[in-house]
């Protein structure tokens, strides 16, 4: 934190030294700052051919929301754009910082967590998961934390597409009508691959996935009444599982008859492959879900998108549950 507000007394030096209001509009486009690529790629979908909208993401190079450190560019980019966008849970308490130094007076802002409402969930510990302790300031435990990997929900994305065509509509009404007709668009595929999701499940042999791992897919095991268990919660900075927790994760492999251990993407797969090999068997298959945490820039120009990511994981759903 110290680091943070060190680079944010840089940044308001820099401002006074170097005004930069108006840059939005000598650029002549709404100048979009997403910190995640599921937004950064929504915002592409919505904004389609319009020409109108100059989107930047944030967290481009691997990093997750959990650990990134703004710098002093990022924070410009935040408070002079027209537009930002993030998920707005306890990792981007950087944002909300940024956020006070704003620059350009009619800049838009979009929380997710916030635009979920009361559909927002608090993280949960289910049976076997390692917790880690947090206290309050007189020893009681602090009340849990919202989940805040809402975007893993096709459900809620349908939410989020519709918050941002309205603020796009709203920062460029010439435009508005093909916001609107590309959100809906875009709603409609979201709204197919759901279907798809909850017809997969359905007809799963199994209603369980087992991660050996950190878990942020809570929003969709919801959507679609599955159940889970995992090392650790979505948010955790935790690598190392517990004997007791290995042990408990690999008999109730072995208890359900589950086809598979699971993974997220990008982080080492130890905790999955001793889970395997502690069950009866040992021959389960070791399967990633992407939670697109650590989507890059040359993803994107690979030709990376939400609905493809979407879709993959599907198949690996299916694959996991059969």
């Amino acid at each position: 934190m110290k680091k943070f507000t060190a680079l944010l007394l840089t940044f308001v030096l820099f401002l006074s030294l170097c005004p930069v209001s108006g840059l939005a509009e000598e650029a002549g486009k709404i100048r979009v700052v997403t910190t995640i690529f599921p937004i950064y790629d929504w915002v592409r979908e919505i904004a389609g051919d319009t020409g109108s909208t100059e989107i930047t993401l944030l967290l481009d190079s691997g990093v997750d929301l959990h650990s990134f450190q703004p710098s002093a560019q990022d924070i410009l980019k935040v408070a002079t754009c027209d537009l930002f966008i993030y998920v707005g849970g306890e990792s981007d308490e950087w944002a909300e910082d940024a956020l006070a130094e704003a620059v350009n007076p009619d800049r838009t802002v979009i929380s997710l967590v916030e635009a979920l409402g009361e559909n927002a969930k608090a993280e949960e510990i289910v049976e076997g998961m390692e917790a880690e302790e947090e206290e309050g300031e007189e020893g009681e435990e602090e009340e849990a934390e919202i989940d805040e990997h809402v975007w893993l929900s096709l459900r809620n994305a349908q939410v989020f597409t519709s918050a941002i065509a309205d603020a796009l509509a709203q920062k460029d009404p010439a435009n508005a009508d093909s916001y609107k007709s590309n959100a809906e668009a875009y709603g409609a595929k979201l709204a197919a691959l759901d279907a798809a999701y909850a017809e997969a499940v359905d007809s799963a042999a199994h209603k369980t996935l087992l991660f050996g791992d950190r878990f942020p897919f809570r929003y969709l095991t919801d959507d679609y009444g599955l159940t889970y268990y995992a090392a650790f919660v979505g948010c955790s900075a935790e690598t190392e599982a517990s004997f007791e927790t290995v042990i408990f994760l690999a008999k109730k492999t072995d208890e359900l008859q589950l086809p598979a251990v699971l993974t997220i993407e990008g982080r080492d797969h130890r905790i999955a492959e001793t889970i395997i090999g502690s069950t009866a068997d040992k021959n389960q298959k070791l399967l990633t879900l992407d939670s697109m945490q650590g989507t890059t820039a040359n993803d994107i120009v690979q030709g990376a998108t939400y609905l493809k990511i979407m879709e993959d994981n599907l198949a690996v759903l299916k694959e996991a549950l059969n």
